[in-house]
């Protein structure tokens, strides 16, 4: 068996590159005898000096023109397309007769249209064609969902008829594990973190990420004498957050740590004491699996895919309810039988997310594709 792994322009999408590679990883150790081959757009070869407007057009024309067509001549037994804004693909897969599979992660452009804004330079044409690429997922042969809430949401919003997806979970890398009390303590000092209490979110900061309500959290804690922090990793803080934060007195409370690589990401979740993330709306939920992976606690939402995902494993939570929050973290801090049997449940919990799992459920969908 040959597949085509058809994956995003390099560097546009960091979840997607994570899930592609995690994909491949565990494809080719349950099938070391079949062939992956990953194919994506090329690089604008435009040189920088370039008009901002003219390196547009020569995204447009590579993604939905001279890509698609190339891949006529490209030979496979079954082509996955790992992301729905790669959906419009599909529309020259099947010109070209070649059998296809696309997975969706979300449709939360679609469903929240206002987390989309501030995101393209050409917001009208950006967000014209995405609708036009997700459709595209109707002429599938096979949809991939990477939870039962996305696949609720395609078959509602789409017309997609509910025996044309598979839910097929994603998985969480084996770089992610609880690290030695020495590991932690040594990254908190170099912190300046010692007895306070860390908070952790990892991620962008679109408007569904909530963090403004993390910061409010942040501030119900410090007006309650406790010591705390919060380590933001991913994206930095927007301008109204960062009002928020100079007008509350919280720069001394607050460490931005940036876009780390996996090692310092591992560290990171290791030393901090509860992952908070309220997410309004998460197609999925990584960093979830992620925090729990290393023995971090989480607080999060009861909304969209987030329970199916952290099961009994986390605290869930109305995403705005900042005093519930603040609670949650109270507890975490002082009921250590409590904090220590969320723990156990998390590390059990992400035992069933593996790559090869998730794999194995792939390869059956291929196999199906095919007959």
């Amino acid at each position: 068996m040959r597949v085509a792994i058809l994956r995003r322009e390099p560097q546009a999408s960091f979840s997607m590159d994570v899930y592609a590679d995690g994909l491949v990883k565990g494809l080719k150790a349950v099938r070391p005898n079949w062939e992956f081959i990953e194919v994506s757009p090329s690089i604008n070869p435009i040189e920088k000096g370039k008009s901002a407007l003219f390196a547009g057009i020569w995204k447009y024309y590579e993604r939905y023109w001279r890509y698609p067509h190339q891949l006529k001549n490209l030979d496979a037994d079954v082509f996955h397309i790992i992301d729905h804004s790669d959906g419009h693909l599909v529309y020259s897969l099947n010109k070209f007769n070649k059998l296809n599979v696309v997975t969706c992660h979300d449709l939360i452009n679609l469903l929240q249209p206002e987390s989309f804004e501030g995101r393209a330079r050409f917001p009208l044409i950006s967000m014209t064609a995405w609708k036009y690429a997700i459709a595209g997922m109707k002429s599938a042969e096979h949809i991939i969902s990477v939870s039962s809430y996305t696949a609720k949401d395609v078959v509602e919003n789409l017309d997609i008829n509910p025996q044309k997806i598979t839910v097929v979970p994603n998985a969480v890398d084996a770089i992610f594990h609880p690290l030695s009390t020495d590991e932690i303590t040594s990254f908190r000092q170099q912190q300046g973190i010692n007895s306070e209490i860390c908070l952790l979110n990892v991620g962008s900061n679109n408007s569904r990420k909530n963090v403004s309500t993390i910061l409010k959290v942040l501030l119900l804690l410090k007006n309650q004498g406790l010591p705390v922090n919060f380590w933001k990793v991913g994206a930095d803080f927007n301008s109204e957050q960062k009002d928020f934060i100079k007008n509350h007195s919280l720069e001394d409370n607050i460490t931005y740590l940036g876009k780390p690589d996996d090692h310092t990401l591992v560290l990171i979740y290791s030393a901090a004491d509860v992952l908070v993330a309220p997410s309004l709306y998460e197609g999925f939920g990584m960093t979830i699996l992620e925090a729990m992976a290393c023995g971090t606690p989480v607080i999060s939402s009861n909304v969209t895919s987030l329970p199916e995902v952290a099961g009994d494993a986390a605290i869930l939570l109305e995403p705005k309810d900042v005093q519930g929050i603040a609670k949650a973290v109270c507890r975490l801090h002082t009921d250590n039988e409590y904090r220590n049997s969320l723990i156990t449940k998390g590390l059990a919990r992400v035992e069933t997310f593996t790559w090869e799992y998730t794999a194995e459920q792939m390869i059956k969908v291929y196999e199906q594709v095919l007959r």
